[in-house]
C-alpha cells in the first residue's frame, strides 16, 4: 500500500536532491507547489512529488533558469509531465540494455563473440 504523505528525508532520497534544494524549490515555486506543514514538518503527497519531478526535469535536464521554469510550468503542465515520463522510460530502457550488455560480456557467450 502506498503512503499518503512522505517526509522531506524520503522525498530527498526519491529525488536525489538535498533538503535545502527541496525547500528552495518550495519557496521559489510557491504558486505551483503547496506543501503541507504541521509543526514545522513538511509532508509531501504523491502529487507534490510529481510536481517536484517536473521542476527537477526543467531545471536539471533541460537547463531552464528559475524564471523560465516558472513560465513553462504556468503554460503547459501536462506537456512537461508527459515529456518527463518519456525521458524516464527511455532512461529505464537504456539501463536495461546496459545491464544486458554487462551480462553478455561476463558470460561464456563473450568468449566467442566480441561485444563493444
Amino acid at each position: 500500500m502506498e503512503k499518503l504523505y512522505y517526509k522531506i528525508s524520503e522525498v530527498s532520497q526519491i529525488m536525489g536532491e538535498t533538503y535545502a534544494t527541496l525547500r528552495f524549490w518550495e519557496k521559489e515555486f510557491a504558486d505551483y507547489l503547496k506543501i503541507h506543514k504541521v509543526n514545522g514538518t513538511r509532508y509531501y503527497k504523491k502529487e507534490d512529488i510529481e510536481k517536484l519531478k517536473d521542476i527537477q526535469y526543467l531545471l536539471r535536464f533541460l537547463d531552464y533558469k528559475i524564471d523560465g521554469a516558472k513560465i513553462k510550468l504556468s503554460n503547459n503542465k501536462r506537456k512537461i509531465t508527459s515529456k518527463r515520463d518519456v525521458a524516464e522510460r527511455l532512461k529505464s530502457v537504456r539501463n536495461e540494455l546496459l545491464a544486458i550488455r554487462r551480462h553478455l560480456n561476463t558470460t561464456a557467450f563473450a568468449q566467442s563473440v566480441i561485444i563493444d
